[in-house]
C-alpha cells in the first residue's frame, strides 16, 4: 500500500501533554490579559460585587494592591473604571473630567505607585457619571423624541480623554459609540501633544444582555436600554464597517464587546485590521462561569481557561477578562 493510501491518524498528536502542547496552535500568555477594576469614591474598604464573586469596588488602596497582585501574575495592563458618589452625578457627567474626580484620582495614583510598569488603560464614557445613566448628553431630536446627542456628547468625550491623559494614561478607551468618537478624541489629544496617548475602540460594542453584572459593579443609574446607539445582536455587517471606520480615525486597537457570544465578529475583524483586536468577556460572561463553578455543574478553571483560549483562537490579541489574575496564574 502507498503511503498516499494510508489512513491519517491525528489522534497520535493527541497521545500525550507534552505532544499536545507541541502542536498546540493557540497559546494563551498572562501578558494578552487585561484586567478591568472599579475605583468607588467615599467608601472606607473595598466593597464586593455581590453578582460578580471576587471583584470589589476598590479603594485607592486596594485599588494599588490588587494591581500588585496582578503585575505579580504577569498581567501588565489596568482597564480603570470611576464610581463617583451619587450626589457627583449630574447630567453631563462632569466629574468624568474634574481633576479631583474619582477616575482621575485612581489614574495619578496608580502612575506614581508604578510608573510604566503598569500600564493604565482608562474607561473613556460617562455612563458612570451621568444621573440618568446614559453615555452622553440626553437631549431632544427634531422628532421631538429623546435621544442621546452625539456631537455635544463627542465634545465631552475629548475633555475626558485629556483628562485621563493629564492624570497619567497610556490609553483611553471610548465607548460610547458614538459616531466620529475616535477621530475626535485624537484630534483633541493631538492638539494638547499627548501624541503618545493610545486609544483602544470598543468598535463592536452590543447592546447586550451579558452586561447586567456591570451596572451593579458601576452604580448604574439607568433605566430604559442603550440600543439606539449600542449596536443590534442580529447584526454583523456594521461592526465590521465601525472597526474600518475606527481605524481610519486612528484608533490604535478596536475591540468586540462581548467576547464569547460575537467570536464570528472577533474573528471577522481580524481577518483584515492592520491593528491589535482585543475583546471583552463582560461581567455577565464571568458571572455565568462563577455560579457554575460554585455550585459544581462546571470545574471553573478548565472552563474560564477554555473560555479564554476560545477568545484567543478566534483572533483576539487581548483579552479584557475579569479572570486575568486567576488565568494568569494558573498559566504560569
Amino acid at each position: 500500500m502507498s503511503s498516499s493510501n494510508l489512513p491519517y491518524r491525528p489522534r497520535r498528536l493527541r497521545s500525550t501533554p507534552a505532544i499536545r502542547d507541541l502542536v498546540a496552535q493557540t497559546r494563551l500568555s498572562p501578558a494578552d490579559l487585561i484586567y478591568p477594576m472599579f475605583l468607588a469614591d467615599g467608601i472606607a474598604e473595598p466593597r464586593e460585587i455581590a453578582s460578580m464573586p471576587g471583584q470589589y469596588q476598590h479603594t485607592l488602596d486596594s485599588l494599588k494592591a490588587t494591581a500588585e497582585h496582578a503585575l505579580e501574575a504577569g498581567v501588565r495592563c489596568i482597564d480603570l473604571f470611576g464610581v463617583p458618589r451619587d450626589e457627583d452625578k449630574d447630567a453631563e457627567g462632569s466629574a468624568a473630567w474634574a481633576e479631583e474626580g474619582v477616575l482621575n484620582r485612581g489614574i495619578r495614583a496608580l502612575r506614581e505607585e508604578f510608573g510604566d510598569d503598569l500600564i493604565v488603560m482608562a474607561d473613556t464614557c460617562l455612563d458612570e457619571f451621568t444621573d440618568h445613566g446614559h453615555c452622553g448628553v440626553v437631549g431632544v431630536d427634531k422628532q421631538g423624541s429623546s435621544v442621546v446627542l452625539n456631537d455635544a456628547t463627542v465634545a465631552l468625550y475629548e475633555k475626558m480623554a485629556l483628562a485621563q491623559a493629564r492624570a497619567g494614561a497610556h490609553i483611553v478607551s471610548p465607548s460610547g459609540m458614538m459616531d466620529g468618537q475616535v477621530g475626535a478624541i485624537r484630534g483633541a489629544l493631538d492638539a494638547e501633544g499627548y501624541t503618545g496617548v493610545a486609544i483602544m475602540a470598543y468598535s463592536a460594542k452590543y447592546a447586550s444582555a451579558f452586561f447586567g453584572p456591570f451596572r451593579d459593579a458601576v452604580g448604574s443609574s439607568l433605566t430604559g436600554d442603550r440600543r439606539t446607539y449600542q449596536q443590534d445582536p442580529a447584526n454583523a455587517r456594521e461592526s465590521l464597517r465601525e472597526a474600518r471606520l475606527d481605524i481610519e480615525e486612528g484608533a490604535d486597537f478596536v475591540m468586540v464587546k462581548p467576547a464569547m457570544a460575537y467570536l464570528d465578529i472577533v474573528g471577522a475583524i481580524a481577518a483584515f485590521s492592520p491593528v491589535p483586536v482585543a475583546a471583552y468577556q463582560v461581567s455577565g460572561e464571568y458571572a455565568m462561569i462563577k455560579a457554575a463553578g460554585a455550585n459544581g455543574w462546571v470545574d471553573e478553571d478548565a472552563v474560564m481557561l477554555e473560555s479564554l483560549t476560545s477568545i484567543k483562537r478566534a483572533g483576539a490579541e487581548q483579552i479584557l477578562t475579569y479572570f486575568a489574575i486567576d488565568a494568569a496564574r494558573a498559566l504560569r
